[in-house]
């Protein structure tokens, strides 16, 4: 270690840290504002300080559980001690299975790094024990406690601090304090790039590009209007199936998801089978279309797409596929033909989908009247929302994963994050149409008005129950943002024959799941049951990918072999795949 440069480093970090400070004390994030840093921070707190003064009302249970608490650092102290004599102990407690916080090999093998990771893995699972053991608390209000307990026990982790984390600690010392000079730069380039909120960086976004290694199916563009661009790809087989697929993907995201690199494309799988693939590439939009509504997206987005999808293929009937806020948006349509009579798709896929948001997890806190009203306002006033709000919202659901590692790693380490298609995905966020984003937020999340019947669209009365064309349905067990008991709750309500497919992992990697990878599973043939529970108490597990599952399903519902299309030989071809809506920043 050099002293005079250590000195010369922590001089520039002080200065530089200033600096930041003072810029971000001038941003969004440190003023009260829907999904701000600032208005999270002060709701956690709120929760927290009546949380523990629901505690403090029963002093006789608190003061018990206290003293089980300082019984366990007794014997975490006494632990240690043994452990600096050279004796070995047996932990008092250990990371779970898959907590890569504690990975590296000196949280165990130095008495130091190791104390300060079990008393922090003592303390959060007693503050998760005692408030599952809180009387009193239920539904929204214990649902909240328990998210604002993640975020703060996320938080507090020593590999979050310099001091108490032994890789950074290391660092700082191997390079005399030029990490931290180097992740106080990273953390001025993270603010300068971002919109309304922080965006930390979680990949070397200069290493992708949309239309270069990422989006590169071959396609044309074939039609489009203001909210969506439709994308056909050209075939690769030399039959194809006479019914084509159209997807409609989420706005909230760029639909490339479905199509990142090669290997992990399922737009490039589903070509590759004999289908003809069409998608929804929704525009970006910015405040000349705050006024396109819900109804809107239902009618130029989905009607539209399809009117086109149909007469570029000259068929009667396709097959659509709607993914997460887009499989919503198929729903309400699907139901709104169905109820007028409408016959247009012969078969649907849902892919993580919620129809019924009874259960819909950690993002109906983010839907109360107050933050509706507060981001209503926020929208109306610029006419959009930006798309780090959104982002910060989905972060913040799995904090200890997408939000701290990247602290660590880049402002702490001071490291460029790792390239990682996905995570530049996840980055790229869009804007949203305020009064199509607000509908959506309240009628479905905060209403629940579709699974009730009692949503109104284009004039119409809406029962979902009326759908009845073949639908499969695809959940994902660990997903956060469309939780598969959710998604299962929506599936019951339809009318006709349901496919429930459920799959390892995730909202995202439960979906992009290549055949090759083997890296998950996925459940099939449960039988009917109310609950998603009774129905994989019967269900069968796969190994590997559902892919060649739905797409067998498919075929079956596909019409018979005929020659490939060529992408916009009726409508024409406006530009090459991916389009130019995806490539809008924000």
């Amino acid at each position: 270690m050099n002293a005079e440069e250590l000195s010369r480093n922590l001089l520039r970090l002080f200065e530089q840290g200033g600096h930041v400070l003072a810029e971000f004390i001038e941003r969004d994030d440190a003023k009260m504002g829907p999904y701000s840093a600032a208005s999270e921070m002060t709701e956690a707190t709120t929760t927290m300080t009546e949380l523990t003064q629901q505690w403090m009302s029963d002093p006789a249970n608190f003061a018990q559980a206290q003293s089980k608490l300082l019984q366990s650092y007794a014997q975490l102290w006494n632990n240690t001690v043994m452990r600096m004599f050279g004796e070995t102990v047996k932990p008092v407690a250990e990371p779970d299975p898959g907590d890569n916080r504690f990975k590296h090999p000196e949280w165990s093998q130095n008495p130091y790094f190791d104390f300060w990771k079990q008393a922090y893995l003592l303390t959060a699972r007693w503050a998760d024990d005692m408030l599952l053991n809180t009387e009193g608390l239920e539904g929204k209000d214990r649902q909240r406690a328990e998210f604002y307990m993640r975020q703060v026990t996320s938080a507090l982790s020593p590999s979050n601090f310099p001091l108490t984390n032994p890789e950074v600690l290391h660092e700082t010392l191997a390079t005399n304090a030029e990490n931290l000079v180097q992740g106080m730069t990273l953390l001025a380039e993270d603010m300068k790039k971002s919109g309304d909120l922080l965006k930390i960086s979680q990949t070397d976004a200069t290493a992708f590009e949309v239309g270069r290694n990422l989006a590169t199916t071959p396609g044309k563009v074939v039609y489009q209007n203001d909210i969506l661009q439709l994308i056909q790809y050209t075939p690769t087989t030399d039959q194809v199936r006479e019914i084509p697929l159209l997807i409609a993907p989420p706005w909230i995201n760029k639909f490339y998801v479905l199509d990142l690199t090669p290997a992990k494309s399922l737009i490039k799988y589903l070509v590759d089978q004999g289908f003809t693939v069409f998608v929804i590439s929704w525009v970006n939009p910015d405040a000349t279309l705050a006024h396109k509504s819900f109804e809107d997206y239902m009618q130029e987005g989905i009607l539209s797409a399809t009117d086109a999808v149909k007469r570029e293929t000259g068929v009667d009937k396709i097959n659509v596929t709607g993914y997460c806020v887009g499989g919503t948006l198929l729903a309400t349509t699907l139901s709104y033909l169905a109820t007028r009579g409408e016959d247009l798709f012969n078969s649907a896929s849902f892919l993580t989908t919620q129809i019924d948001f009874t259960f819909a997890g950690d993002l109906l806190l983010f839907t109360d009247e107050e933050q509706l009203q507060s981001l209503n306002e926020l929208m109306t006033e610029r006419g959009y929302l930006d798309g780090s709000r959104m982002a910060n919202v989905f972060n913040m659901l799995r904090p200890r994963d997408l939000i701290w590692p990247y602290i660590v790693n880049n402002y702490l380490l001071g490291k460029k994050p790792f390239p990682f298609d996905l995570l530049f995905w996840n980055q790229d966020s869009t804007r949203m149409a305020p009064v199509n984003h607000n509908f959506y937020l309240r009628e479905f999340y905060n209403e629940n008005r579709l699974a009730k019947g009692q949503l109104s669209v284009a004039g119409t009365r809406l029962d979902v129950g009326k759908v009845k064309i073949p639908v499969f349905e695809l959940a994902a067990k660990e997903d956060h943002i469309a939780p598969a008991k959710s998604v299962y709750a929506g599936s019951l309500l339809l009318g006709g024959d349901v496919e429930f497919v459920l799959s390892g992992s995730g909202h995202i990697a439960g979906v992009i799941n290549p055949p090759d990878k083997m890296k998950y599973q996925y459940w099939t043939d449960g039988k009917h049951a109310d609950t998603l529970d009774g129905w994989l108490k019967t269900a069968k597990e796969h190994p590997g990918s559902w892919w060649p599952y739905w797409s067998e399903w498919l075929h079956e519902r596909s019409g018979d072999w005929t020659v490939p299309r060529e992408p916009g030989e009726t409508l024409g071809a406006i530009e090459d795949a991916p389009g130019s809506y995806v490539k809008a920043k924000t």
